[in-house]
């Protein structure tokens, strides 16, 4: 009988012990370019993920866009997403999602000294100035994508105007060379690792940057719902802990060769796809802190209401959140 007992009071401890541990959070996040996006090399070196499978196991998933990332959050199969500039404001006025959070700023374009998108015309062609592009056609990648944007502000200082003034296409990063060397199109985005191509150097000039037009654009940003952030504050903590440990591996000069390595290594590419400028000046400016310019973004908020892809005037500060890199941070000081 007393050994029953002993059995039935350790089975009952081991119970309540059982229920009280709580398990990793699930952790999933978006990406949509591999290696430039963190996240999809955020655990590829040991010793920088030192939370993870203790309280969080992340699962990244990537995406073309952010449309289907809008999507997913909404459904609840996405716990942070990576937003722009000009999808955040569209996910909280068209999908009236206003409790979304931008907690972490990944890539910023136009940082002085760093990558800024380019647009590029043919380097022996009639355009030379912006006002040559009266007349003719431009490419983008999407309507209503950063680049798209940075460019209609860039044509719109210069008096020209969309439909009235010149024609846009959309077409695949990839095949902006063959757009461009086949002129069905006049001006082309052309962003690395595509701005590299021998053949596309050799028949491409920059007419202008993306920071020429909107100035600094936050590319890449970390969204959750508010919800979500209130109840996994401690996980997303120790998460943050380790995103910001690998910006900071990552950005570091001394660990380039390494960081190539591993991006050859996760896209199957070879290392001289990425060695001369990834992770450089050459390369976004990634902020060693994980801080948005909140300035910045609602300058660039300001530029899509006057461009008319916003309707109304939003707050950029109102959905920004920055306590919890903040607090991550103090953590590796």
């Amino acid at each position: 009988m007393h050994v029953l007992k002993t059995a039935t009071l350790v089975g009952v401890l081991m119970i309540v012990t059982t229920i009280g541990r709580s398990e990793p959070l699930k952790l999933r996040v978006a990406y949509v370019v591999p290696v430039t996006n963190l996240a999809s090399i955020l655990s590829a070196r040991d010793g920088i993920s030192r939370h993870s499978g203790k309280s969080y196991v992340l699962e990244v998933f990537r995406y073309q866009g952010s449309t289907q990332q809008i999507t997913a959050l909404a459904t609840g199969d996405l716990d942070i997403a990576l937003l722009g500039f000009t999808s955040l404001p569209l996910a909280i006025e068209n999908a009236g999602m206003t409790d979304l959070r931008a907690v972490v700023g990944e890539i910023r374009d136009g940082t002085p000294g760093y990558y800024s998108n380019e647009f590029a015309v043919l380097a022996d062609g009639p355009v030379r100035r912006v006002e040559d592009l009266k007349g003719k056609v431009l490419a983008t990648n999407a309507i209503g994508a950063a680049v798209d944007i940075g460019v209609r502000a860039m044509l719109k200082r210069h008096g020209l105007e969309d439909k009235r003034d010149y024609t846009v296409i959309e077409a695949p990063f990839p095949t902006m060379r063959a757009m461009l060397g086949e002129k069905k199109a006049d001006l082309v985005p052309n962003i690395p690792p595509f701005s590299l191509h021998p053949d596309m150097v050799k028949i491409a000039r920059t007419l202008f940057t993306q920071a020429d037009g909107i100035g600094l654009g936050e590319l890449g940003i970390w969204v959750a719902r508010t919800g979500f952030i209130q109840s996994n504050r401690a996980a997303l903590l120790d998460f943050l802990e380790d995103y910001l440990r690998a910006v900071r591996f990552y950005t570091d000069p001394a660990n380039q060769k390494e960081a190539v390595a591993i991006a050859a290594g996760f896209t199957k590419l070879p290392p001289t796809a990425f060695e001369t400028w990834l992770f450089t000046r050459k390369d976004y400016f990634r902020d060693p802190n994980g801080m948005i310019d909140v300035k910045a973004l609602q300058l660039t908020f300001d530029v899509q209401k006057d461009l008319g892809f916003l309707k109304t005037n939003i707050d950029a500060q109102r959905y920004v959140d920055l306590s919890l890199i903040e607090e991550a941070g103090k953590r590796l000081k």
